[in-house]
């Protein structure tokens, strides 16, 4: 049996192929790279280039290959764009992954992980953690068009033999430990990246959206995960399923926050560079304060974080940045920790 991993020449679903591979599983990668990257997909994997809504080539895929479970990463993902692009966020995240799991119901694949995102969530009503019981109130398309999902796959679930994990991401971050794969993207907006890049005089600087916010800073407040546990909860989420668990929903973090102006603090000691910072506005669908409580996912799919440090996550992100544009997920691989 194999594991169809859609989005799997990208930031995260690289990751995910590299930590498959590495248990033993065949793996089989479907994406359009349109911002992913071919050189990322590890070679052992077998890969299709193409549209999740490529109704023909789904087909395909399902003939020629034994899937048992989908791990969902292809879809759009930054909020500023999804403001400025709402129809293409709701075709990408919403309809295009409802193409997929009815192409998932006709082949008879039995197990979906949904990759998911605390956007879901807009800003939390009370302060401190939020759990997945929470009020779900988006602030953006870019969440709106994934909790839509959500609820897609949960009345998918209670109408045929279909068992899903949606795992709802918290701010990603970081590299593989091991050097094979970290993130490429050129103009990406994640702010570790972000600041990595600064670091590095791949940029004149970073732009704080917004030093009014209601936080000790006056900054966001955002909880980040390694890149590396939020893959190995994908595999957890698999196992368990393979087990026999129900469907759920779990957040992805680690329970704590920093500030945008923390964060860069400790890329500036860590990369040992004092870029510029630069103080702007508000950026339109940024929620004020969000950190996850993971208790739903360290109970239910027994899952350890093993990178919960901010300093260990800005260092793996720094030593893959220095390494681009150097081909991702190569053969040698070395310890970096």
């Amino acid at each position: 049996m194999s594991v169809l991993v859609t989005g799997g020449a990208g930031y995260i679903g690289s990751h995910m192929v590299c930590l498959l591979i590495d248990g033993g599983e065949d793996v089989v990668v479907l994406d359009r790279l349109s911002t992913g990257f071919r050189e990322a997909v590890a070679p052992a994997a077998c890969f299709y280039e193409g549209d999740i809504a490529d109704r023909g080539l789904l087909r395909t895929i399902f003939s020629k290959n034994a899937i048992e479970t989908i791990i969902h990463f292809a879809g759009s993902i930054t909020v500023p764009e999804s403001i400025a692009d709402p129809l293409s966020y709701y075709e990408n995240n919403t309809v295009n992954s409802c193409v997929l799991i009815a192409a998932a119901l006709e082949a008879k694949v039995p197990y979906f992980v949904f990759s998911s995102t605390a956007a879901v969530y807009g800003t939390p009503e009370n302060a401190g953690p939020v759990a997945e019981t929470a009020a779900l109130h988006p602030e953006s398309p870019y969440g709106t068009s994934k909790m839509m999902t959500e609820m897609i796959l949960r009345d998918i679930a209670a109408a045929y033999d279909f068992t899903y994990t949606a795992l709802r991401y918290f701010n990603v971050a970081g590299a593989d430990p091991h050097g094979r794969t970290g993130q490429s993207t050129a103009g990406a907006t994640h702010l570790i990246k972000v600041a990595t890049e600064a670091a590095l005089g791949k940029r004149n600087g970073v732009e704080v959206y917004g030093t009014d916010y209601p936080t000790p800073d006056g900054t966001c407040v955002r909880d980040y995960i390694h890149v590396t546990d939020l893959a190995n909860a994908h595999l957890k989420a698999l196992q368990r399923m393979r087990a026999g668990g129900r469907s759920i929903i779990a957040n992805c973090g680690y329970g704590r926050g920093f500030s945008v102006l923390e964060v860069l603090d400790q890329v500036k000691a860590v990369s040992g560079v004092d870029f510029p910072v630069r103080k702007g506005g508000r950026r339109p669908g940024d929620p004020v304060s969000i950190v996850a409580n993971p208790t739903v996912a360290m109970q239910e799919l027994d899952w350890k974080p093993q990178y919960d440090d901010l300093s260990v996550i800005i260092r793996t992100a720094l030593i893959w940045e220095d390494r681009l544009p150097t081909a991702p997920c190569v053969s040698d691989a070395r310890r970096m920790l």
